[in-house]
Protein backbone atom coordinates (compact mmCIF):
# COMPACT_ATOMS: atom_id res chain seq x y z
CA UNK A 1 0.00 0.00 0.00
CA UNK A 2 1.67 2.95 -1.39
CA UNK A 3 -0.94 5.19 -2.10
CA UNK A 4 -3.01 7.66 0.59
CA UNK A 5 -0.84 8.67 3.43
CA UNK A 6 -4.15 8.75 5.47
CA UNK A 7 -5.10 5.65 4.51
CA UNK A 8 -1.41 3.95 4.92
CA UNK A 9 -1.18 5.45 8.50
CA UNK A 10 -4.75 4.25 9.66
CA UNK A 11 -3.39 0.40 8.50
CA UNK A 12 0.09 1.01 10.31
CA UNK A 13 -1.55 2.18 13.61
CA UNK A 14 -4.08 -0.77 13.73
CA UNK A 15 -1.16 -3.32 13.07
CA UNK A 16 0.69 -1.78 16.05
CA UNK A 17 -2.36 -1.81 18.02
CA UNK A 18 -3.15 1.84 17.97
CA UNK A 19 -6.43 3.41 17.37
CA UNK A 20 -6.82 4.01 13.64
CA UNK A 21 -9.73 6.23 14.34
CA UNK A 22 -7.60 8.34 16.30
CA UNK A 23 -5.63 10.09 13.76
CA UNK A 24 -6.42 13.17 13.17
CA UNK A 25 -2.90 14.71 11.46
CA UNK A 26 -0.55 13.05 8.75
CA UNK A 27 2.29 15.43 8.06
CA UNK A 28 4.98 15.45 5.87
CA UNK A 29 8.24 15.86 6.91
CA UNK A 30 11.17 17.34 5.05
CA UNK A 31 14.93 17.07 5.02
CA UNK A 32 14.89 13.40 4.52
CA UNK A 33 16.06 12.47 1.03
CA UNK A 34 15.32 8.48 0.62
CA UNK A 35 12.94 7.43 2.91
CA UNK A 36 9.00 9.05 2.86
CA UNK A 37 8.85 10.46 6.46
CA UNK A 38 5.12 11.64 8.07
CA UNK A 39 3.91 12.88 11.99
CA UNK A 40 1.19 10.96 12.81
CA UNK A 41 -0.69 12.87 15.32
CA UNK A 42 -3.57 11.12 17.47
CA UNK A 43 -6.45 12.60 18.95
CA UNK A 44 -5.11 12.74 22.74
CA UNK A 45 -1.99 14.73 21.23
CA UNK A 46 0.15 11.66 21.04
CA UNK A 47 3.07 11.91 17.92
CA UNK A 48 4.50 9.36 16.05
CA UNK A 49 7.08 9.22 12.98
CA UNK A 50 6.62 6.99 10.11
CA UNK A 51 9.04 6.20 8.18
CA UNK A 52 8.01 4.36 4.30
CA UNK A 53 11.25 2.91 2.59
CA UNK A 54 10.91 3.62 -1.69
CA UNK A 55 9.90 0.93 -4.01
CA UNK A 56 12.20 -1.61 -4.61
CA UNK A 57 13.23 -0.32 -7.60
CA UNK A 58 14.11 2.97 -6.94
CA UNK A 59 17.95 3.67 -7.45
CA UNK A 60 20.31 4.27 -4.17
CA UNK A 61 23.17 3.42 -2.89
CA UNK A 62 24.42 -0.30 -1.91
CA UNK A 63 24.30 0.09 2.09
CA UNK A 64 20.42 2.05 1.87
CA UNK A 65 19.09 -1.29 1.40
CA UNK A 66 17.06 -2.23 4.92
CA UNK A 67 17.69 0.59 6.33
CA UNK A 68 15.02 1.22 8.51
CA UNK A 69 16.26 -2.43 10.03
CA UNK A 70 19.65 -0.47 11.28
CA UNK A 71 17.26 2.58 11.78
CA UNK A 72 15.45 0.50 14.82
CA UNK A 73 19.12 -1.59 15.68
CA UNK A 74 20.22 2.50 16.58
CA UNK A 75 16.34 2.91 18.42
CA UNK A 76 17.27 0.14 20.98
CA UNK A 77 21.00 0.61 21.51
CA UNK A 78 19.79 4.51 22.42
CA UNK A 79 17.15 3.10 24.95
CA UNK A 80 19.87 0.55 26.31
CA UNK A 81 22.31 3.59 26.84
CA UNK A 82 19.23 6.09 28.36
CA UNK A 83 19.76 8.26 25.38
CA UNK A 84 16.67 10.34 23.59
CA UNK A 85 15.76 8.96 20.48
CA UNK A 86 12.99 7.87 18.76
CA UNK A 87 11.57 4.41 20.54
CA UNK A 88 10.47 1.76 17.96
CA UNK A 89 6.68 0.60 17.74
CA UNK A 90 6.44 -1.51 15.33
CA UNK A 91 8.47 -2.54 12.07
CA UNK A 92 7.08 -4.20 8.80
CA UNK A 93 8.99 -6.06 6.61
CA UNK A 94 7.49 -8.13 3.49
CA UNK A 95 3.73 -6.76 4.77
CA UNK A 96 1.74 -4.89 2.52
CA UNK A 97 3.27 -1.65 4.53
CA UNK A 98 6.77 -1.91 4.81
CA UNK A 99 7.56 0.58 7.81
CA UNK A 100 9.21 2.11 10.72
CA UNK A 101 6.80 3.73 13.23
CA UNK A 102 8.79 5.66 16.12
CA UNK A 103 7.32 7.99 19.07
CA UNK A 104 8.76 11.70 18.02
CA UNK A 105 11.01 12.90 20.21
CA UNK A 106 10.08 16.97 21.30
CA UNK A 107 12.29 20.05 19.97
CA UNK A 108 13.02 21.31 16.99
CA UNK A 109 16.23 20.53 14.66
CA UNK A 110 19.50 22.31 15.81
CA UNK A 111 19.37 23.94 12.21
CA UNK A 112 16.08 25.26 12.23
CA UNK A 113 16.43 26.87 15.91
CA UNK A 114 19.90 27.37 16.69
CA UNK A 115 21.18 28.07 20.28
CA UNK A 116 22.26 31.65 21.14
CA UNK A 117 26.00 31.79 21.20
CA UNK A 118 25.96 31.83 24.87
CA UNK A 119 24.16 28.22 25.01
CA UNK A 120 26.28 26.41 22.17
CA UNK A 121 29.00 25.42 24.68
CA UNK A 122 26.31 23.80 27.23
CA UNK A 123 24.83 21.87 24.47
CA UNK A 124 27.43 20.46 23.01
CA UNK A 125 29.08 19.28 26.09
CA UNK A 126 25.83 17.60 26.75
CA UNK A 127 25.65 16.37 23.38
CA UNK A 128 29.00 14.80 24.22
CA UNK A 129 28.00 13.24 27.20
CA UNK A 130 24.98 11.34 25.23
CA UNK A 131 27.79 10.36 22.70
CA UNK A 132 29.54 8.87 24.97
CA UNK A 133 26.69 6.79 26.44
CA UNK A 134 25.79 5.65 22.86
CA UNK A 135 29.55 4.54 22.56
CA UNK A 136 29.47 1.99 25.23
CA UNK A 137 26.51 0.12 23.81
CA UNK A 138 28.05 -2.68 22.12
CA UNK A 139 27.13 -5.41 19.06
CA UNK A 140 27.34 -8.71 17.59
CA UNK A 141 29.78 -8.15 14.82
CA UNK A 142 31.18 -5.10 13.03
CA UNK A 143 28.82 -3.90 9.94
CA UNK A 144 25.67 -2.73 9.24
CA UNK A 145 22.81 -4.82 10.95
CA UNK A 146 20.47 -4.13 8.06
CA UNK A 147 22.68 -7.15 5.86
CA UNK A 148 22.99 -4.60 3.04
CA UNK A 149 26.71 -5.80 2.58
CA UNK A 150 26.45 -9.23 4.10
CA UNK A 151 25.95 -10.79 7.11
CA UNK A 152 27.90 -9.34 10.55
CA UNK A 153 32.24 -9.91 10.77
CA UNK A 154 34.71 -10.72 13.46
CA UNK A 155 37.13 -8.29 12.18
CA UNK A 156 36.48 -4.11 11.58
CA UNK A 157 38.86 -4.25 8.96
CA UNK A 158 37.16 -6.64 6.55
CA UNK A 159 33.90 -4.79 7.79
CA UNK A 160 34.97 -1.50 6.63
CA UNK A 161 36.73 -2.61 3.88
CA UNK A 162 33.16 -3.87 2.25
CA UNK A 163 31.86 -0.63 3.14
CA UNK A 164 34.06 1.42 1.01
CA UNK A 165 34.31 -1.73 -1.92
CA UNK A 166 30.19 -0.76 -1.84
CA UNK A 167 30.69 3.22 -2.13
CA UNK A 168 33.47 3.33 -4.36
CA UNK A 169 31.41 0.03 -7.15
CA UNK A 170 28.33 2.46 -6.47
CA UNK A 171 30.32 5.76 -7.71
CA UNK A 172 32.09 3.79 -10.69
CA UNK A 173 27.98 2.28 -11.35
CA UNK A 174 26.82 5.93 -11.24
CA UNK A 175 29.67 7.58 -12.37
CA UNK A 176 30.10 9.92 -9.98
CA UNK A 177 32.38 12.80 -10.66
CA UNK A 178 35.08 12.72 -7.60
CA UNK A 179 38.28 14.55 -7.40
CA UNK A 180 40.60 11.66 -8.18
CA UNK A 181 39.97 8.85 -10.34
CA UNK A 182 37.67 5.95 -8.04
CA UNK A 183 40.80 3.13 -8.71
CA UNK A 184 43.47 5.91 -7.27
CA UNK A 185 40.90 6.35 -4.18
CA UNK A 186 40.25 2.77 -3.51
CA UNK A 187 43.74 2.07 -3.64
CA UNK A 188 44.75 5.24 -0.90
CA UNK A 189 42.14 3.92 1.14
CA UNK A 190 43.36 -0.06 0.96
CA UNK A 191 47.15 1.25 1.59
CA UNK A 192 45.61 2.82 5.16
CA UNK A 193 43.64 -0.34 6.19
CA UNK A 194 46.18 -2.18 8.83
CA UNK A 195 45.35 1.74 10.93
CA UNK A 196 41.50 -0.45 11.61
CA UNK A 197 43.71 -3.52 13.15
CA UNK A 198 43.41 -2.04 16.58
CA UNK A 199 39.44 -1.59 16.92
CA UNK A 200 38.59 -5.10 18.41
CA UNK A 201 34.77 -4.00 19.88
CA UNK A 202 31.91 -3.37 17.81
CA UNK A 203 29.87 0.02 18.94
CA UNK A 204 27.28 1.58 18.12
CA UNK A 205 27.62 4.43 15.98
CA UNK A 206 25.33 6.56 14.47
CA UNK A 207 27.71 7.95 11.51
CA UNK A 208 24.50 10.92 10.71
CA UNK A 209 25.28 13.13 13.54
CA UNK A 210 25.46 16.40 12.05
CA UNK A 211 22.83 19.47 13.79
CA UNK A 212 19.88 18.53 11.75
CA UNK A 213 19.64 15.30 13.06
CA UNK A 214 20.06 16.62 16.57
CA UNK A 215 16.87 18.19 18.27
CA UNK A 216 16.79 21.04 20.80
CA UNK A 217 13.79 21.55 23.84
CA UNK A 218 13.55 24.12 25.38
CA UNK A 219 12.37 24.37 29.07
CA UNK A 220 9.60 26.54 30.61
CA UNK A 221 12.45 28.68 31.67
CA UNK A 222 13.62 29.05 28.21
CA UNK A 223 16.80 26.69 29.17
CA UNK A 224 17.77 24.38 26.08
CA UNK A 225 18.64 20.55 26.23
CA UNK A 226 19.25 17.61 23.77
CA UNK A 227 15.51 16.16 22.91
CA UNK A 228 16.44 13.72 21.10
CA UNK A 229 18.87 12.35 18.32
CA UNK A 230 17.24 11.14 15.24
CA UNK A 231 17.19 9.35 11.71
CA UNK A 232 19.68 6.92 12.89
CA UNK A 233 19.01 4.97 9.40
CA UNK A 234 22.88 4.99 9.19
CA UNK A 235 23.36 3.41 11.90
CA UNK A 236 26.54 0.70 11.49
CA UNK A 237 28.64 -1.87 14.29
CA UNK A 238 32.47 0.08 14.48
CA UNK A 239 34.86 2.15 15.52
CA UNK A 240 33.04 5.13 18.07
CA UNK A 241 35.91 7.51 16.18
CA UNK A 242 33.50 7.53 12.99
CA UNK A 243 31.09 9.29 14.54
CA UNK A 244 33.37 12.22 14.90
CA UNK A 245 32.84 12.84 11.07
CA UNK A 246 29.35 13.92 11.20
CA UNK A 247 29.75 15.78 14.53
CA UNK A 248 31.95 18.27 12.98
CA UNK A 249 30.65 17.44 9.40
CA UNK A 250 33.33 19.38 7.16
CA UNK A 251 35.50 20.43 10.26
CA UNK A 252 37.59 19.04 12.48
CA UNK A 253 36.14 17.61 15.48
CA UNK A 254 39.61 18.25 17.50
CA UNK A 255 38.23 22.22 17.48
CA UNK A 256 35.31 21.19 19.48
CA UNK A 257 36.49 21.37 22.41
CA UNK A 258 32.89 21.04 24.45
CA UNK A 259 32.05 18.73 22.89
CA UNK A 260 34.84 16.75 23.71
CA UNK A 261 34.73 17.68 27.04
CA UNK A 262 31.35 16.19 27.77
CA UNK A 263 32.52 13.13 25.74
CA UNK A 264 35.62 12.78 28.26
CA UNK A 265 33.24 13.05 31.01
CA UNK A 266 31.32 10.51 30.36
CA UNK A 267 33.72 8.26 29.87
CA UNK A 268 34.38 8.49 26.09
CA UNK A 269 37.96 8.19 24.59
CA UNK A 270 38.76 10.47 22.42
CA UNK A 271 42.77 10.37 21.55
CA UNK A 272 44.22 11.72 18.45
CA UNK A 273 47.28 9.44 17.87
CA UNK A 274 49.19 9.04 14.40
CA UNK A 275 46.91 5.70 13.69
CA UNK A 276 43.70 7.82 15.17
CA UNK A 277 44.20 10.49 13.01
CA UNK A 278 44.06 8.02 9.92
CA UNK A 279 41.47 6.08 11.04
CA UNK A 280 39.44 9.82 11.41
CA UNK A 281 40.84 10.75 7.62
CA UNK A 282 39.30 6.85 6.44
CA UNK A 283 35.93 7.58 7.90
CA UNK A 284 36.01 11.01 6.70
CA UNK A 285 36.76 9.68 3.34
CA UNK A 286 33.88 7.05 3.69
CA UNK A 287 30.98 9.71 4.26
CA UNK A 288 32.14 12.21 1.91
CA UNK A 289 32.42 9.29 -0.96
CA UNK A 290 28.71 8.63 0.08
CA UNK A 291 27.85 12.12 -0.27
CA UNK A 292 29.45 12.53 -3.74
CA UNK A 293 27.67 9.62 -4.94
CA UNK A 294 24.64 9.68 -3.76
CA UNK A 295 23.59 13.12 -5.45
CA UNK A 296 23.59 11.08 -8.76
CA UNK A 297 20.63 8.49 -7.90
CA UNK A 298 18.96 11.03 -5.65
CA UNK A 299 18.87 13.44 -9.35
CA UNK A 300 18.40 16.70 -7.27
CA UNK A 301 19.69 19.37 -10.21
CA UNK A 302 22.78 20.38 -11.32
CA UNK A 303 23.00 23.42 -9.44
CA UNK A 304 22.48 21.65 -6.27
CA UNK A 305 25.30 18.73 -7.43
CA UNK A 306 27.74 21.38 -7.88
CA UNK A 307 27.68 23.08 -4.39
CA UNK A 308 27.76 19.63 -2.75
CA UNK A 309 31.31 18.99 -5.35
CA UNK A 310 32.34 22.03 -4.29
CA UNK A 311 31.86 21.43 -0.85
CA UNK A 312 32.88 18.19 -0.25
CA UNK A 313 35.35 17.31 -3.00
CA UNK A 314 38.39 19.48 -1.50
CA UNK A 315 37.43 17.15 1.99
CA UNK A 316 37.99 14.07 0.31
CA UNK A 317 40.97 15.29 -1.09
CA UNK A 318 42.15 16.26 2.53
CA UNK A 319 41.54 13.16 3.69
CA UNK A 320 42.87 10.93 1.19
CA UNK A 321 46.14 13.59 1.64
CA UNK A 322 45.93 12.70 5.17
CA UNK A 323 45.69 9.39 5.60
CA UNK A 324 48.83 8.73 3.41
CA UNK A 325 50.97 10.50 5.07
CA UNK A 326 53.97 8.60 7.02
CA UNK A 327 52.27 8.01 10.38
Amino acid sequence: MRGDSRERARSVLAAAGLPPGALVRVRPLTGGTYNTVEELVLADGSRYVLKIPPAPATPGLRYERRLLVSEAAFCAGAAEAGVPAPRVVSVGGDDDVPHLLMTACPGEPWTEAPPADGERTGLRRELGRRVARLHRVTGPGFGYPSGALGPLVPDWRTAFTAMTDAVLADARRYRARLPRPVDEVAGVIRAAGAALDGVTVPALVHFDLWPGNILVTRSAAGRAGIGGLVDGERMFWGDPLADFVSLALLGDIRRDEAFLAGYREAGGRARFDAEARVRLALYRAYLYLIMLTETVPRAPGEEHERRVRDAVGPELEAALDEMAEPC
